[in-house]
Formats: structure tokens, C-alpha cells, sequence
């Protein structure tokens, strides 16, 4: 799946079914569910969920809380707009997903 194919699924009702639980997380903050998506994130342990989660955080407007989380995946605090790193997330589960 691509990140324009995973975009378009966004009108659906339901998240695609072959995708990743970090995918699903993300999608479900797309629709506009975000504590949906902090449910799914919750849930997990990668480092790629942690990436969610920190995001997630981000997006909520509780930095401490997200650079916990930024910390646990080892990345720094993204300085980009909550889309770019929406789109930097998604590509980068897609990618791991392909691999």
C-alpha cells in the first residue's frame, strides 16, 4: 500500500484490513477518532507505536507527555507541521510493511 493509497482509504468506513496496528492508529486519528487512536497505540510496544504515540501527544498539545514518548522511540521532537509528521509516520510503516 502507498501513502496516497492509505490517504484515499480515508473516505472509507472502516481502516483497510491488511494494515499494521500503528497504520490503524494513525488512520483512526485521521478520521477524526483520536482517542481511538491513543486506545490502539496504548496497546503496543514497538518503537514505531511509541513514534504514534508521541505524535498523538504532540497533536493533544501535551508536550511532556509527548517527548516522553519521542524519547522512548528514540527520535527527537519533530519541529515539522502534525501533517508532515503524520505523512513522515505513515510512509515510513508503510515502508517497514513492504520490507
Amino acid at each position: 500500500m502507498t501513502l496516497e493509497e492509505l490517504k484515499a482509504s480515508l473516505g472509507e468506513a472502516v481502516a483497510p484490513d491488511h494494515v499494521c496496528d500503528e497504520i490503524r492508529a494513525l488512520w483512526s486519528d485521521a478520521q477524526g477518532d483520536w482517542e481511538g487512536a491513543h486506545v490502539i497505540a496504548q496497546e503496543l510496544h514497538s518503537s514505531q507505536a511509541a513514534w504514534v504515540h508521541a505524535y498523538l501527544h504532540r497533536k493533544e498539545g501535551d508536550p511532556h507527555n509527548a517527548a516522553y514518548w519521542y524519547r522512548r522511540c528514540g527520535r527527537p521532537v519533530c519541529q515539522a507541521s502534525l501533517d508532515e509528521e503524520w505523512d513522515e509516520i505513515a510512509t515510513a510503516l508503510l515502508a517497514a510493511e513492504e520490507a
